[in-house]
């Protein structure tokens, strides 16, 4: 069976970590998905769709993320259910992010472009002072490269 997600959408709002009795760190989040086509006014439509992170990457998500950030989630689709206040059975459907990857750079000036949660802290403090390295391709200096040197 194959259960795969993969979304590219904003935060609708900053993110807020919470803690299970057990102490495991849970997040709750919503990303807002441009529809790629029109509605006949002209206007482009969204989706808004739930999702859930745990553990470390919900931690990385709230420590380094606001709302309207853009973010990449890859996870699966989980389902649920529970009996409402009014005895009523209450189904819900959200994303299990299993990753996050971060698309923008933060708001502070922190220059880092992506970073992923799954295992590592996206952003190293310890880097913000730091110049970037140099971009080899912004040289126009041509380059001599015969077919022999070739890989392939």
């Amino acid at each position: 069976m194959i259960n795969n997600v993969t979304l590219t959408g904003r935060l609708t709002k900053d993110p807020e970590i919470k803690y299970t009795q057990s102490g495991v760190a849970v997040v709750s989040f919503t990303l807002a998905i441009d529809r790629r086509f029109t509605n006949q006014q002209g206007e482009r439509q969204a989706d808004f769709i739930s999702c859930l992170a745990w553990r470390k990457t919900a931690e990385n998500l709230a420590d380094f993320q606001r709302k309207g950030n853009m973010i990449g989630v890859e996870g699966r689709i989980q389902t649920s259910n529970y009996e409402g206040a009014d005895g009523k059975r209450v189904y819900k459907t959200e994303v299990v992010a299993e990753n996050i990857h971060f698309l923008e750079s933060r708001k502070n000036g922190n220059n880092s472009a992506t970073a992923s949660t799954n295992n590592a802290p996206a952003y190293n403090n310890n880097m913000t002072n730091q110049t970037p390295p140099p971009d080899p391709f912004a040289s126009q200096e041509q380059f001599n490269i015969s077919p022999d040197d070739l890989p392939f």
